[in-house]
């Protein structure tokens, strides 16, 4: 006989698949997905619960995609890094607030981003950007100051950011999303441990569950990854694929938490 215990960890499994496999494709996604797989597919009843699960599973998958995008030098290292540490200052801002706010109200907001999410993957679906750009004094204030604002976004909803810090490392360095994508990893990882550690010390994780789901996205990132090699020329095509999904979703979040909230 199945037990509820073992239908979770199976759906947690399955959730992590699809979380890792959009974090190796696009570098993103999978955190915004993962919330409202974790609430409206896994069961978690408890927002908060199912926001500190995620994160630690989702900074668990971006550190296995990010292991794969460095062997195939796609990272800019040192705006990554920028990027990551003005981001982290920012998450713990962030998650700190998000733990105090209703978890229905906070699933509505979540909503709203996951539109504001699917309109930038719209738009920035075609970013060439310039290969050969490094750190400087220029696109140093503008890394730090996108990274804050980016990593607060990520801790107060408790993701990954990918989403967010792809279009934000194109605007703030250039990046041609190719490499964006690869960076963009080490501000997921740094970020989601962040928002994972100040979740957990309030003791709002599942950790059977979060290691299910991890399980799941590195089994997921690895096939995200290859095909991100293999799919270079249609990345733009699939980000307007992966935009209109995370509408989908956002519509559907923004429904149920309203209708929870009246």
């Amino acid at each position: 006989m199945v037990t509820p215990l073992v239908l979770t960890l199976t759906a947690g499994g399955l959730s992590g698949v699809l979380v890792g496999f959009t974090l190796g494709l696009v570098g993103g996604g999978g955190s915004v997905l993962a919330v409202p797989l974790l609430v409206y597919f896994v069961g978690v009843s408890d927002p908060h619960v199912a926001i500190g699960t995620s994160a630690v599973a989702v900074a668990a998958n971006a550190l296995a995609s990010l292991a794969h995008h460095a062997h195939s030098r796609t990272i800019k290292w040192r705006c990554a890094s920028v990027f990551a540490a003005f981001g982290v200052v920012g998450a713990l801002i962030g998650s700190t607030l998000g733990k105090r706010m209703n978890g229905e109200e906070l699933l509505a907001l979540f909503g709203l981003l996951m539109l504001v999410v699917g309109a930038l993957m719209f738009r920035n679906r075609g970013g060439v950007g310039y290969p050969q750009v490094r750190l400087n004094r220029e696109n140093f204030p503008r890394l730090a100051a996108t990274g804050l604002a980016t990593g607060a976004l990520s801790g107060f909803f408790g993701i990954g950011g990918g989403f967010l810090i792809v279009p934000g490392l194109m605007f703030a360095a250039d990046l041609p999303i190719i490499n964006a994508i690869g960076s963009s990893l080490v501000s997921v990882t740094a970020f989601g441990v962040t928002t994972a550690g100040n979740y957990a010390l309030s003791g709002l994780v599942d950790w059977a569950l979060a290691g299910t789901i991890l399980a799941g996205g590195v089994l997921g990132g690895r096939l995200g990854s290859k095909a991100a090699r293999r799919l270079a020329a249609e990345r733009g095509a699939l980000a307007v694929i992966f935009a209109g999904v995370i509408i989908a979703v956002a519509l559907y979040v923004i429904r149920r938490s309203i209708g929870a909230l009246m």
